[in-house]
């Protein structure tokens, strides 16, 4: 019997797709370049969840226009029981706050810096 995969929640904007900060809550911007392959890639070990405040409807819609509805097994806005989030906003604690103060006030997403 095959163990069942872990599951990883995937952010939509910043990560998947090319938003560069200029949200519109009416339309998504497309795929990211090496998003689909980079999710292949993971499906093939890991369900893979895309994580979003976005619309659930306009987030569904996006997967299915870009082909990934046969990758992305689900969207959610909740944080759910999984193995890993990835996300454009996020930091890592190492177990210092004091570091991990001066990772906040320093942050920036990737596409701003």
């Amino acid at each position: 019997m095959d163990k069942p995969k872990k599951t990883i929640l995937i952010d939509l904007d910043g990560v998947l797709n090319n938003y560069k900060g200029n949200f519109d809550i009416n339309e998504i911007p497309s795929i990211k370049s090496g998003a689909r392959e980079f999710l292949i890639e993971l499906s093939r070990d890991f369900d893979i969840k895309l994580f979003t405040t976005r619309n659930k409807i306009l987030a569904s819609k996006w997967i299915v226009k870009e082909k990934l509805d046969n990758i992305i097994t689900d969207v959610t806005d909740r944080k759910e029981l999984c193995f890993l989030f990835v996300d454009d906003r996020c930091i890592n604690f190492s177990g210092d706050y004091g570091n991990l103060i001066k990772e906040i006030k320093n942050f920036k997403p990737w596409y701003r810096k």
